[in-house]
């Protein structure tokens, strides 16, 4: 149970952090190799670029996850509070059936990458490494979602305001 709640506490930012440590290590490293031995690295950009596609699926997992996605809440602070809660959810519910939507196109994506054989031209891995990030990301992101729409639901019935 420890592992489920820490994961649910913390998964995203874990994984960022590790992403973008990587991501500044790896360029730290280009940036020394390439002024200091005159030599450069040709699989570090895309190694960072590929930690960076990575790193953007995950952080709208953990924006979803922390409420501070980007919205228009003028109009929203117009509302009585209820209201704008039921709104909220209706939002949430909305994108949570575009991300379950976009699952099924992110699988044939990753299936025809898979099948392809393809791999990248600096670092020769397999490029459905790369490419199961918006099939990771969008299930991450509907999971959280769901989660914002149960709390916000159980809220309501207890009479509190969701934020």
């Amino acid at each position: 149970m420890k592992l489920l709640k820490w994961l649910d506490d913390y998964l995203e930012e874990a994984l960022l952090v590790i992403l973008l440590l990587c991501m500044v290590a790896i360029m730290g490293i280009q940036v020394f190799c390439r002024y200091s031995l005159k030599q450069s690295l040709t699989w570090s950009e895309e190694l960072t670029r590929y930690l960076f596609v990575w790193a953007g699926f995950i952080s709208i997992s953990y924006c979803v996850k922390k409420k501070i996605s980007i919205k228009i809440t003028q109009f929203e602070q117009m509302l009585p509070e209820k209201t704008a809660d039921y709104i909220d959810i209706v939002r949430n519910v909305l994108l949570l059936l575009f991300c379950v939507y976009m699952v099924p196109f992110c699988v044939r994506y990753l299936q025809q990458c898979v099948n392809n054989g393809s791999t990248s031209s600096s670092l020769g891995i397999p490029m459905y490494f790369v490419q199961s990030a918006p099939l990771v990301g969008f299930s991450m992101v509907s999971v959280r979602l769901l989660q914002c729409i149960l709390e916000a639901i159980h809220n309501l019935r207890e009479g509190g305001r969701m934020f």
